[in-house]
């Protein structure tokens, strides 16, 4: 190996030790559960996954989807970068009465076997991925020929996207070669990722409402506490009151004026997919 190559092989490790770092922290548990339990399920619903199924869930957090998936009789695997989350999914499996198997993978370089799974989901999960084509990529190879390939996305446009953009001006820069997470939520960037490997891609848009808090300062406090990206972007500018004041001031008057009714629309993209 050159230089030059084991020069980016290092990169990618200590890229990827962020990730996990940033997904560990806080308790995103609670985020998938109290805000978005239904996203699960809906995915599960809309990939058609029944029993004897191989079904793999990528970047599968702590099983939001892929424990819906082997309730349905699916023989699932629960693959995640942050194996730290995996304690609270064995938890909820084992109240639900199923079992699934976890793994630690990353989701740009999966040690899954080529045509492996019937059915690749994945559930605001993979679109966090740094680099986008390679995670497309992986998602296709390890989805046999006439399988199906479902996602869900936070949409740029939507509250997600807007609560990025928001974060944006406070948050370290990206690392070179990534793409924005909320960019999976955009129609022609994923018809573009897949390109002619799939068939019968589908995708519309739907909304979750966020319900759990129902004032700006309290939903900010809990987004603080929480959400690994934003806990992130504090600590980015832990030394920096000033601009710490800022974002705070900036996070408040985002949700402040995207408030509806006392709770928060939160867009998302399904896509579906067959793989040729």
């Amino acid at each position: 190996m050159s230089t030059t190559e084991q020069q980016s092989v290092d990169a990618d490790r200590v890229l990827k030790a962020k990730h996990r770092a940033l997904w560990a922290s806080g308790d995103y548990v609670a985020v998938a559960t109290e805000l978005i339990p239904t996203l699960g399920p809906e995915l599960v619903r809309a990939c058609g996954v029944s029993a004897g199924d191989r079904v793999l869930d990528v970047a599968a957090g702590a099983g939001n989807a892929a424990i819906p998936a082997a309730a349905a009789g699916a023989v699932v695997t629960a693959a995640d970068l942050t194996p730290e989350l995996f304690d609270a999914g064995r938890r909820a499996a084992a109240e639900r009465g199923v079992h699934l198997e976890w793994v630690e993978a990353d989701a740009e370089a999966m040690p899954f076997a080529d045509n492996a799974f019937d059915i690749v989901l994945s559930c605001v999960g993979v679109m966090f991925a740094p680099h986008h084509r390679a995670a497309a990529d992986e998602l296709v190879r390890v989805c046999r020929p006439g399988g199906r390939i479902g996602l869900i996305n936070w949409t740029p446009t939507g509250f997600i996207g807007g609560l990025f953009a928001t974060m944006k001006p406070y948050a370290a820069p990206p690392p070179p070669g990534a793409s924005p997470p909320p960019l999976w939520g955009d129609e022609v960037h994923v018809a573009e990722l897949f390109g002619d490997r799939v068939q019968d891609l589908a995708m519309h848009r739907q909304t979750v409402l966020l319900d759990r808090c129902t004032d700006p300062l309290e939903f900010r406090e809990y987004w603080k506490r929480n959400y690994g990206p934003t806990i992130a972007a504090y600590a980015f500018n832990a030394d920096k009151p000033e601009q710490t004041a800022a974002l705070d001031q900036a996070f408040l008057d985002y949700l402040a004026g995207t408030r509806r009714d006392g709770r928060w629309e939160a867009e998302y993209l399904v896509v579906t997919a067959t793989r040729r």
